[in-house]
């Protein structure tokens, strides 16, 4: 059996900073769970595109939405409109970016592993 492990983030086991924001990690359960914290102005094709090499973000996500709001456009036009207590599942192939003037807070259960580090793809 194993055991019952608690983290929090704001002890994360790893914490990655790019312009306009930064992402928290922390491993439990044989897992890598991120916390996306986003500012205002924030879009990943300008922050987070040098650091990925990609044109649109290849990583899929597994998200739940804590605070602030998101647009996320997929390749193929669609767009998702995401705000607090929203729970988004996306393949990979999308751009995202801030809505409004607050920031955007998203707890990513799949994909912040890689994400916005230098190696990522």
């Amino acid at each position: 059996m194993d055991p019952a492990e608690h983290k929090t983030f704001s002890a994360s086991d790893e914490t990655r900073e790019f312009s306009h924001g930064r992402v928290d990690i922390v491993k439990i359960g044989g897992s890598e769970i991120g916390r996306l914290t986003l500012q205002p102005g924030w879009r990943w094709s300008d922050h987070v595109k040098p650091i990925a090499g990609t044109e649109l973000c290849e990583a899929p996500h597994f998200q739940y939405h804590v605070s602030g709001r998101l647009t996320i456009k997929m390749a193929d036009g669609t767009e998702i409109n995401a705000g607090p207590g929203d729970v988004v599942a996306l393949p990979h192939g999308h751009d995202a970016w801030v809505v409004g003037d607050e920031p955007a807070v998203v707890v990513d259960w799949w994909g912040a592993s890689n994400y916005a580090k230098d190696d990522a793809h």
